[in-house]
């Protein structure tokens, strides 16, 4: 028999349950007279975020009145790059009580942002004996899921603010690489360094993964001597560059993502895009826009006349300049510490699990 779902939410309108495993069949019979259903057809989705969409679909005309429950086999595509920390993932079965078409189907628990889907659906009559009648599958449809909306990275935000701890000062972002990347960038790119598109760590929702060119650059600083870490991640050199240069007025401040690494060490992406800048326009519609002086991540205020700029303590920040940037502006050296490969965060997956740094909408 097939189960009849609970409301789970105030908020939407038809009866909604997911499922594990394969359905079985139910072998009922038409009561009396009744006719046979037929298969769903010309099926059509729209209005996809990184956790809904809206699906609809054509069925006769005697079938209207007769329907009783809808029920939508959903199913996640492989994909090379998927989490391999994470559960397998099993298809989705869901069974809604009958609406008026299009309906939203909505689910943090069962969709994910940027993820393909093939999705194929089934109308059903309750009969009296508690069995259903069913129609056979209808085609099956791919589609892929959204990116953050600025409201899923607004939760984000808040819940980075929660553990940033106070604000340290600082005076020069700095990046670090092997020397053969530096020497690449003077022979063969005019001593600039380019924005190059980021990769995919971080947030599986975030809009800049992918999409957004920049220059990573770091600001931590060692609390005891208020000085870049003579370790690092990504290699041996060193290019400083004084803050203002980056991060002054005329310098808009996104705040792009928020995750960790199954450690207890908490990453925050942001944006330095100069003003007008073609960075600055594709983050103007996607992410939150923060206040230079005041916020707390990273700051630049005016005090005695001069820029002073923190960072929060508690956060590794990851800046992405969306701008080339000039090794004449800034100082290149060695420096004398470790290279802390177990730190770098290059197409680092999110911990999904993780209470302090997800969301209620897909991972």
């Amino acid at each position: 028999m097939w189960p009849e779902a609970n409301m789970f939410s105030k908020s939407v309108p038809w009866n909604l349950q997911r499922l594990h495993g394969e359905y079985q069949r139910p072998g009922a019979k038409p009561e009396g007279n009744m006719e046979l259903l037929s298969t769903p057809h010309s099926i059509e989705i729209n209005n996809i975020t990184c956790d809904s969409f809206r699906i609809s679909w054509a069925m006769e005309d005697s079938d209207l009145e007769r329907v009783t429950h809808y029920f939508i086999d959903l199913n996640k595509k492989e994909n090379k790059n998927s989490n391999k920390f994470k559960h397998r993932d099993v298809p989705t079965k869901l069974v809604a009580k009958a609406v008026p078409l299009p309906m939203t189907v909505r689910g943090h628990w069962f969709l994910s942002p940027r993820t393909e889907y093939s999705v194929a659906v089934q109308t059903a009559v309750k009969q009296s004996d508690g069995e259903y009648l069913v129609s056979g599958w209808s085609e099956t449809v791919e589609f892929c899921t959204g990116d953050y909306a600025k409201e899923h990275l607004a939760q984000l935000q808040e819940k980075a603010e929660q553990i940033a701890g106070r604000m340290l000062r600082f005076s020069v972002f700095y990046r670090n690489h092997h020397k053969e990347y530096f020497q690449h960038a003077r022979t063969h790119c005019g001593n600039v360094l380019q924005p190059y598109l980021k990769d995919n760590s971080g947030s599986h929702g975030s809009p800049t993964s992918g999409m957004l060119h920049g220059v990573f650059f770091s600001c931590n600083t060692e609390f005891n001597t208020g000085q870049p870490p003579q370790d690092s991640p990504y290699g041996r050199w060193r290019f400083q560059i004084p803050a203002q240069r980056l991060f002054n007025p005329s310098t808009n401040l996104y705040f792009a993502d928020f995750y960790c690494m199954y450690t207890a060490y908490h990453y925050a992406i942001l944006v330095l895009a100069p003003k007008g800048s073609l960075g600055d326009r594709f983050c103007r519609d996607r992410l939150p826009l923060l206040d230079i002086a005041c916020n707390k991540f990273l700051t630049c205020s005016v005090e005695d006349g001069e820029l002073i700029f923190r960072h929060a303590q508690d956060l590794i920040l990851e800046i992405i300049y969306t701008e080339p940037v000039d090794l004449s502006l800034g100082t290149l050296g060695e420096i004398s510490g470790h290279q802390l490969m177990s730190l770098s965060t290059a197409d680092a997956k999110k911990d999904p699990s993780c209470k302090t740094c997800n969301i209620s909408v897909g991972r």
